[in-house]
C-alpha cells in the first residue's frame, strides 16, 4: 500500500481530521499543485478601426478627457436648446415608460434637473432628481482626478467610497423611484409632472 492511500484508509489524520475529509484535502491539494485555473476574455479583432481607437484613447494623453468633455458639451446644449421644462415635446419625445405608465421612472426628471443645474437653481434641480443631483459633485471630482492624473501624471487625493456605500446609494435610488410615484405628499412633491 502506498503511504498516500495508508493515510486515506486508517482512522482521522495527523490533525484528527476523518479519513474521507483528508482524501478530499489531499486530492484538493493535487488540484492546488496543478495551478489555478483561469479565465481569458475574448480579444476583440485586431483591426484597423480598433487599433485607430486605442490609440486616439490613449495618445495623446488629453484626446479622451476632451472627447468626454465635448460628449457631455453637446448633451448640455442639447437641454439647453429643448427645454423640458415648457411642457412643449422635444425632438427625442417624452420617457417611454412614463407614456406607458403614468409613472416615473428611476431616471424621470433628470433631464430637468440638468437644466435648472445649468441655471443654478438648485431647489428645482433638487425637487427633480434629488438622487442624481447628489450624483453630480462626486462624478464631477471623479472625471477631474482621472483627467489631472492622465494628462498631468498628478494624482489628487482619491476619493475612497467603499462598495456599500455605492449599493446603499443605487438602494436608496430604487426606493425614491417607488416613493416619488405615491399620491400622497411629501412624495408627491417628487413626481415630474
Amino acid at each position: 500500500m502506498h503511504q498516500h492511500d495508508a493515510a486515506c484508509t486508517h482512522g482521522p489524520g495527523e490533525a484528527g481530521v476523518p479519513v474521507g475529509l483528508a482524501h478530499e484535502a489531499a486530492s484538493a491539494g493535487h488540484a492546488q499543485a496543478a495551478g489555478p485555473v483561469t479565465y481569458a476574455p475574448p480579444q476583440p479583432p485586431d483591426s484597423r478601426l480598433y487599433r485607430l481607437m486605442m490609440t486616439l484613447w490613449t495618445r495623446p494623453p488629453w484626446l479622451a478627457p476632451l472627447a468626454i468633455l465635448a460628449w457631455f458639451a453637446a448633451a448640455f446644449a442639447y437641454v439647453l436648446a429643448n427645454n423640458p421644462t415648457d411642457n412643449v415635446r422635444d425632438p427625442l419625445g417624452p420617457c417611454a415608460f412614463k407614456a406607458m405608465t403614468g409613472w416615473d421612472c428611476p431616471g424621470c426628471g433628470g433631464t430637468r434637473m440638468v437644466w435648472y443645474l445649468l441655471h443654478a437653481d438648485l431647489p428645482e434641480a433638487f425637487r427633480h432628481h434629488m438622487i442624481a443631483l447628489v450624483a453630480v459633485p462626486v462624478l464631477v471630482y471623479l472625471f477631474v482626478w482621472w483627467a489631472t492624473k492622465r494628462i498631468f501624471a498628478f494624482s489628487l487625493p482619491s476619493l475612497r467610497i467603499p462598495g456599500k456605500v455605492w449599493g446603499g446609494y443605487l438602494v436608496v435610488w430604487l426606493v425614491f423611484s417607488v416613493l416619488r410615484n405615491l399620491p400622497w405628499e411629501p412624495f408627491s412633491y417628487f413626481y415630474v409632472t
